[in-house]
C-alpha cells in the first residue's frame, strides 16, 4: 500500500522459463521451440514455424527479431527484477518492499505467438502458456493474477481458451495484440517478410469480443517489438532504440483508433479495453483528433452537397487577381476548371458509392463517449509525467483512464521508489490517486479482480474505489 491506498501494478511481467513451460507443452511440439545464441551473443527463442512457400514446418522464427527494420530487443535483461519476473518469492519480496499489494501478469515470450503461422503450434503455445502461469502463480493466488493469452489464428479456438483461462483456470483476464499479421496484398508471396495486419477490431475476431463481454473480462493488448506484427513507424527503423521509441504507441494508437471507427465499442457498449505498455501522454492528442474527425467528416460531413463555388464569384475574383489576363481568357479559365472539377455530369448526389459514407453508422457517437463509458484504459510508468495533465488535456474523464504500471521484469521498468515515484509527480489529490495507483486498474479487469484481493486491502473503507 502506499499511504493507506491499495496499490496495483496493472501491466506487470512474466519471464517465461522455456524449459519449465516445455513440461506443459504437447510432446509433438517440443522440439519446435529452443533457445539459441545469436551473433551478438545475445539469446533468442527460436520457433520451428510453418513455411508457406515450402509447405513444412522449417521457417525459423526468431524471437525477437534480432536484426533489419523493425529490429526487435537485445540485452534485455533487467538487472534487478530478472530473477523476480521468472521466481516469485523474489517477486513477493519485491511487491512487499515497493508496497505493491497485487501484480497483474502478462507474458513475455507469449506476446509474439499471435505471430506464429502454423495453427496448431500456436493453439498449443497459448494452452502451454495458460497452464503453466495458472499454476505457477497458484500459490500466491491473492496477490498475483496471471493473464491468459488466445490463440487468434483460430477464433473458434480462442473463444475456448477464454473460457477456460477465466472458468476453470480462474484468471482475470486476457490479453490480445494489436493486430496479427496477414499477407500483403500486392506481395502475396513474400509473406511473412512482406505483410499487413488485421486488427483486432475486424469483424472476424468479434466472437472473442463478445466472449470477453459474456464472461464480463477485459482484454489486455499488448503489442511487442520484433514480433511480425504491425509497428507503424517502427516497421521503418533498423535500430532497436528507434524502434522502441515507436511501436508500442504506435501499435496501441492503431488498435484505439480501429476499436473506436470499426465499430467494436458501439457494438459491445460494455466492453473494457485496456491499452498497455504504450504510456499515455498521446491519449489526449488521439482523442482530440478522434473527436475532430467524427464531428467533421461523420456527424457533419455530407457526401452528396459537396461545397462548391458559384463560377461568377469565381470569375470574378480570377479577372481581381489576374488583372494583367485578357478577361475573356480569364472567362475560359474558370468554364474549363469548372468543367473539370464540376462538372454536371459528375453530380455528387448522383452517386450511389457507399465508400462515400465512411464511419457514417457511428454518426450519433461521439469517441470520446467511449471514455466516459468506462470502455478505454492506458497505463502509465512511474516515471512518466501523463497523468499529472491528462485531466486538464481531457477533463474529468481523464481521471479514469490511466492504471499504474511498474512494467515489472523488462528492461524499461523500475522497480526502486516506483510506487513513490508514481504517486509524485503531481500534486494528486487523495481521490485522483487512489485511481491512478488501483482504481483505474479495479475498473478496468472488474469483479474477477475486485473479489479476489488480498483480505486485508478489503477491511478499509479507505479503499472503496470511487464510482465511474
Amino acid at each position: 500500500m502506499y499511504n493507506g491506498l491499495l496499490v496495483i501494478d496493472a501491466d506487470a511481467h512474466k519471464i517465461e522459463n522455456p524449459l519449465v513451460m516445455l513440461d506443459y507443452l504437447e510432446p509433438q511440439y517440443r522440439d519446435r521451440l529452443g533457445l539459441i545464441i545469436d551473433s551478438l551473443g545475445d539469446q533468442r527463442i527460436k520457433i520451428m514455424d510453418f513455411n508457406p512457400k515450402t509447405g513444412q514446418n522449417d521457417l525459423v522464427q526468431l524471437f525477437p527479431q534480432p536484426s533489419g527494420l523493425g529490429k526487435g530487443g537485445f540485452r534485455t535483461l533487467h538487472p534487478e527484477t530478472t530473477l523476480g519476473a521468472m521466481f516469485n518469492q523474489v517477486r513477493i519480496d519485491h511487491m512487499d518492499r515497493e508496497g505493491v499489494d497485487v501484480h497483474v501478469i502478462y507474458g513475455t515470450l507469449n506476446l509474439i505467438f499471435s505471430s506464429l503461422l502454423d495453427t496448431d503450434l500456436a493453439i498449443a503455445f497459448c494452452k502451454a502458456y495458460n497452464t503453466y502461469m495458472a499454476e505457477d502463480c497458484r500459490g500466491y493466488g491473492d496477490r498475483l493474477k496471471p493473464i491468459g493469452v488466445l490463440p487468434l489464428q483460430d477464433v473458434g479456438e480462442a473463444i475456448k481458451e477464454l473460457h477456460r483461462c477465466v472458468e476453470e483456470l480462474g484468471m482475470v483476464g486476457v490479453a490480445v495484440p494489436p493486430n496479427v499479421p496477414v499477407p500483403h496484398p500486392r506481395a502475396p508471396e513474400a509473406f511473412p517478410e512482406i505483410r499487413t495486419c488485421k486488427a483486432i477490431s475486424h469483424p472476424d475476431f468479434r466472437p472473442i469480443l463478445q466472449a470477453a463481454v459474456d464472461l464480463d473480462v477485459s482484454l489486455g493488448i499488448h503489442g511487442a517489438p520484433g514480433s511480425f506484427m504491425m509497428g507503424g513507424i517502427a516497421d521503418h527503423m533498423e535500430t532497436f532504440v528507434l524502434t522502441h521509441i515507436f511501436v508500442q504507441r504506435n501499435q496501441q494508437q492503431h488498435a484505439m483508433t480501429r476499436m473506436v471507427f470499426d465499430g467494436a465499442f458501439e457494438q459491445f457498449p460494455t466492453l473494457r479495453v485496456g491499452f498497455l505498455e504504450g504510456g499515455c501522454g498521446w491519449l489526449p492528442d488521439l482523442s482530440h483528433a478522434m473527436h475532430e474527425h467524427w464531428e467533421k467528416r461523420v456527424r457533419d460531413f455530407d457526401p452528396k452537397n459537396p461545397y462548391r463555388p458559384s463560377m461568377m464569384e469565381m470569375t470574378r475574383l480570377m479577372m481581381q487577381e489576374r488583372s494583367d489576363r485578357n478577361s475573356a481568357n480569364v472567362l475560359s479559365q474558370v468554364k474549363t476548371l469548372f468543367d473539370l472539377m464540376w462538372s454536371a455530369e459528375r453530380d455528387p448526389a448522383k452517386i450511389e458509392d457507399a465508400s462515400l459514407y465512411e464511419h457514417a453508422d457511428l454518426r450519433d457517437r461521439d469517441p470520446l463517449e467511449y471514455f466516459e463509458r468506462g470502455q478505454i484504459f492506458v497505463s502509465f510508468e512511474s516515471d512518466d509525467p501523463a497523468p499529472t495533465y491528462l485531466p486538464q488535456a481531457m477533463g474529468e474523464v481523464g481521471k479514469r483512464v490511466a492504471c499504474f504500471s511498474g512494467d515489472y521484469g523488462h528492461w524499461d521498468g523500475v522497480l526502486q521508489n516506483c510506487v513513490q515515484d508514481a504517486a509524485t509527480q503531481g500534486d494528486y489529490d487523495r481521490d485522483y490517486l487512489s485511481r491512478l495507483l488501483a482504481g483505474n486498474a479495479l475498473a478496468l479487469y472488474g469483479d474477477r479482480l475486485r473479489q479476489s484481493l488480498p483480505a486485508y486491502c478489503t477491511a478499509s473503507s479507505d479503499l472503496v474505489t470511487p464510482a465511474r
